[in-house]
């Protein structure tokens, strides 16, 4: 008997903010194709996220839709209480939420900067929080970033926060052992902006290792192999078809004194 046939009393669950759009959709319809009934968080896309639950529901599981604003911390307990009074069988914490604002150290304002770290950071630590205090067992998965392998001060407060998680990452796996484990997914190009052109694309594609852009089942994949893996804790997997090692830096071997 797989979970999808398992009754609801028994079926684990997963609580993915964030969820309704993009590669949060991806994560919570993969989660519920392996069997997992779904607490859909979103801020702003209720359409969406009514959409996706039907989705859900279709495959067979249950799925509850809860909105909340991530940048109210103190919401966040009552947030998790919600998860469990509808699904008592909470165990995986996805926190696939995500803002993203393109600025430079210098351009940053200290909107930008609150607003990249409160949703980027604060709220991935107090959601973990919440899920260590009030669950106490099952996974966290911090959905982070390929850039944190650069120094990329084109999104400085976004980058900074995205690093921060890194680290967070890694303690808050110490501190929850062992019953809670925690890592990260460091997608690279997965879903670019719908604004981003084809010319963008392939320009990216052309530094990538595997020379192909990724997808989300690449990043869903990624998720159920942390959730199948009981030794696994405290790591940051990147999907990004070797993006992240290509930057060697300047280095004697490649220098030519003919063109200084």
């Amino acid at each position: 008997m797989d979970s999808h046939e398992l009754p609801v009393a028994v079926r684990p669950a997963a609580l993915v903010t964030g969820g309704a759009v993009r590669l949060g959709r991806a994560i919570t319809l993969a989660l519920a194709r392996a069997g997992y009934d779904i607490l859909l968080h979103y801020g702003h896309s209720a359409l969406a996220a009514a959409e996706t639950a039907e989705a859900i529901r279709a495959l067979g599981v249950d799925c509850h839709t809860v909105p909340h604003d991530l940048t109210d911390v103190a919401g966040i307990p009552g947030l998790m209480e919600q998860a469990l009074v509808a699904l008592p069988n909470l165990c995986v914490l996805i926190n696939s939420a995500s803002a993203y604002t393109q600025a430079t150290i210098g351009t940053t304002t200290a909107e930008i900067f609150d607003q990249q770290l409160a949703v980027n950071l604060r709220a991935p630590f107090f959601l973990t929080q919440a899920f260590a205090q009030q669950v106490g067992r099952g996974h966290v998965i911090n959905i982070i970033d390929n850039k944190v392998a650069f120094n990329q001060f084109q999104y400085a407060a976004y980058l900074l926060a995205k690093k921060g998680l890194v680290e967070f990452t890694r303690m808050a796996a110490i501190e929850f052992a062992p019953g809670v484990q925690v890592n990260g997914i460091a997608p690279g190009v997965v879903l670019p902006a719908s604004t981003r052109s084809a010319a963008y694309i392939a320009w990216r594609v052309s530094g990538i290792p595997l020379q192909r852009q990724g997808a989300s089942d690449d990043v869903t994949r990624a998720i159920l192999y942390l959730l199948d893996s009981p030794f696994v804790t405290g790591q940051i997997l990147t999907v990004d078809g070797g993006e992240s090692l290509t930057h060697v830096g300047q280095n004697a071997a490649q220098f030519d004194p003919g063109n200084v």
